[in-house]
């Protein structure tokens, strides 16, 4: 009898387990609720000492008062035993890039209310502000012997365009403020709003007292990527120092600069653009991204090679699923470090002089941001599935023993039943094979069915990966089922991926995420009368296409955010003029071509209740695009509410506003849910 009644005890114990229940019948996890997203910290910007013993990094948070983001600097040594914050204060401390001896530190930070540039000497932890410069600077990179560091920064054109004299005005007048004069193609940035007449420049400043930096580039062109050379008399740049540069289409070169006869020289001459040098140890070689250019709509990067007079060019590692980032000689000048995004993930990828590829790293995680000393030391990010992005170092020996140093958010998350991420391969309607990822519910219990949201990625040249997202979490908190995934016009698959959609968008990708959620059906807990669909940019291009064109049956409710609507206006006031070349002819040309890629092509054909949200400061996806949908939604007596988030552009900044998002989202489909 004992025994029976001890068995009895084990099985209700191990049936309260599975359930995630004590056995006073509590939950012994807790869901990933809305008051852990403001609790949720960021690490970033891993920059490894010379030395390779210290990496130094910045730590992020929600300022709550201020409802914004803040970040200071923090140091740990590679063994993860002494972990200490080198700058405090609700700023945001940056871009820390360490001296070449290792003795400074040189970032940003907006202190004083805007970004300047300082240097902290480690040993006694001083910090002296070298620029007061009206315009933040850029791209901090340290001279070889760290006596000078280089910098970018927009210098403003000040040259009268129309001249004209208004009489004089009274004493105290209050008149209103001068016309803005334009005569640019592009004029504005979104994030920054108008933006005055200028060119990005190089500049180079003493490293220890600072003063008026010295102007190295000059001319009606903008310059990027500065890099020294191994002597530090040169530095190699990217640009388009040509006529018309702004018609250009980013034919950018590679030149250098020599610091003290102020000599340009080209060292690139292709269409296509060049850019990214990177200098190797001995000082023989540059490598660099580009590609030639053939009129497709979204191109891939090749990686190159060149000595440093600009001679023997060469393919290095070209056809690659993604362009390379994160390039990074070896320390013998042996071959090049990259990342490789593919398929969801990041790895580590090296490519030797002879042109042999390798993975470094392996593993279903999402490698960012690597930094490498000259003993192979490293630092990275690393997210997976389950964890927003952590600290991590290896050594290029044994890269597969990754060594957690830091994870801020281990608390956040502790006791958190997250829901269970699958990996689905399947096939489009035309065969073509597909990836994505179906998030459970928290709480899944089999033999349910589960509402399920396609959350769609913008771009559309961009890649949804295995890294952690909370707002997918927190739906799955809510008992929704989440499906993401890559459809054709995706990065991470190769160039004929991306020209999936070549002068067709949106077009058959509509067709791979509707066969994404038929795949996700498939599982067997779904619920078919209970799919909803969202999506931001390009997601919100394609929310508005799948309810008016591709699936207009398929969903309970939309919600396209930040979208285009009518490729007409569009292409004419968007913050880039880029957008013409998604076409084969332009709008005043062919004006069918844009009408029938429009979702306001469609509007009579939506039957699914659709939300449009947009930030009324957006210049990416202006506030007119999302207007002219509601509006005709409206007149057709939709079912549809207009969100527009004040003082917001395309990439909404305010930790509330992205919260409140969610919320909306939830809000919206728990309106439609079919009971």
């Amino acid at each position: 009898m004992k025994k029976a009644c001890l068995l009895a005890v084990c099985v209700s114990l191990i049936f309260c387990m599975s359930l995630g229940l004590s056995l006073g019948g509590e939950k012994n996890y807790k869901l990933l609720d809305e008051e852990t997203y403001m609790e949720m910290e960021t690490v970033g910007s891993p920059n490894i000492s010379p030395d390779g013993e210290h990496i130094i990094f910045t730590r992020g948070w929600v300022d709550k008062m201020n409802d914004r983001r803040a970040s200071n600097l923090w140091i740990a040594d590679i063994k993860g035993e002494r972990i200490r914050e080198l700058t405090h204060g609700n700023w945001r401390d940056s871009s820390p890039v360490w001296s070449p001896n290792g003795d400074r530190i040189a970032f940003l930070s907006d202190r004083d209310g805007t970004s300047q540039l300082h240097v902290m000497w480690l040993d006694t932890r001083e910090v002296a502000q070298l620029t007061h410069l009206e315009r933040s600077p850029g791209s901090l990179r340290w001279s070889p012997d760290g006596k000078m560091l280089s910098f970018t920064m927009f210098f403003e054109d000040t040259t009268s365009i129309l001249p004209v004299k208004l009489p004089k005005k009274p004493k105290g007048a209050n008149w209103a403020k001068p016309a803005i004069i334009i005569d640019r193609l592009s004029w504005r940035r979104d994030g920054r709003g108008p933006v005055p007449k200028g060119y990005s420049h190089i500049f180079v400043m003493d490293a220890e007292l600072g003063g008026t930096p010295k102007q190295l580039t000059t001319g009606d062109y903008s310059h990027s990527g500065p890099q020294w050379s191994v002597d530090g008399k040169k530095i190699y740049f990217s640009a388009i120092r040509k006529p018309d540069a702004e018609y250009l289409r980013g034919d950018s070169e590679i030149y250098s600069v020599d610091l003290e006869s102020l000599e340009i020289k080209t060292l690139t001459d292709r269409k296509g653009p060049d850019r990214g040098p990177t200098v190797s140890p001995d000082g023989k070689w540059i490598a660099y991204t580009g590609y030639d250019d053939k009129n497709y709509t979204s191109h891939l990067s090749n990686l190159y090679l060149m000595d440093a007079n600009g001679e023997k060019k060469r393919l290095l590692a070209g056809d690659l699923p993604n362009s390379p980032s994160d390039t990074n000689w070896a320390a013998d000048s042996s071959g090049v470090y990259y990342s490789m995004r593919e398929k969801g993930v990041s790895n580590l990828y090296f490519v030797s002089m002879e042109g042999e590829i390798k993975e470094v790293t392996k593993g279903v995680h999402y490698l960012s941001s690597i930094s490498t000393a000259k003993n192979g030391q490293t630092a990275a990010t690393r997210s997976t599935f389950y964890s927003p992005a952590y600290l991590v170092t290896f050594n290029l020996n044994q890269p597969d023993k990754l060594v957690k140093l830091v994870d801020f958010n281990k608390d956040v998350l502790a006791d958190v039943k997250l829901g269970e991420v699958e990996e689905m391969w399947f096939k489009s309607s035309d065969g073509l094979d597909l990836q994505g990822w179906l998030i459970k519910p928290a709480e899944f219990e089999s033999g349910k069915k589960y509402p399920m949201i396609l959350y769609i990625h913008g771009g559309p040249w961009a890649m949804y990966t295995v890294r952690f997202d909370w707002a997918w979490q927190n739906f799955a908190a809510n008992g929704y089922a989440v499906l993401y995934m890559n459809p054709r016009g995706s990065t991470g698959y190769g160039q004929d991926f991306v020209n999936g959609i070549q002068f067709s968008y949106p077009g058959k990708d509509g067709d791979d995420l509707i066969a994404g959620v038929d795949a996700a059906i498939a599982k067997g807990f779904i619920d078919e009368e209970n799919l909803f669909v969202c999506g931001g940019s390009g997601g919100g291009v394609l929310t508005a296409w799948l309810v008016g064109h591709t699936a207009p049956d398929k969903f309970r409710a939309a919600v396209s955010m930040r979208p285009v609507i009518n490729w007409h206006s569009f292409v004419g006031t968007t913050d880039g003029s880029s957008w013409y070349r998604q076409f084969k002819k332009y709008p005043w040309e062919d004006p069918m071509e844009y009408a029938l890629r429009s979702p306001l092509h469609y509007v009579g054909n939506v039957k699914t209740p659709t939300m449009v949200m947009t930030g009324e400061e957006d210049l990416r996806t202006p506030m007119g695009q999302s207007e002219e949908y509601y509006r005709a939604l409206k007149m057709l007596k939709k079912d549809t509410l207009l969100v527009r988030m004040p003082n917001e552009f395309h990439g909404w900044r305010r930790p509330s506003h992205r919260l409140l998002q969610s919320l909306y989202l939830m809000a919206w489909f728990e309106k439609h849910m079919k009971e």
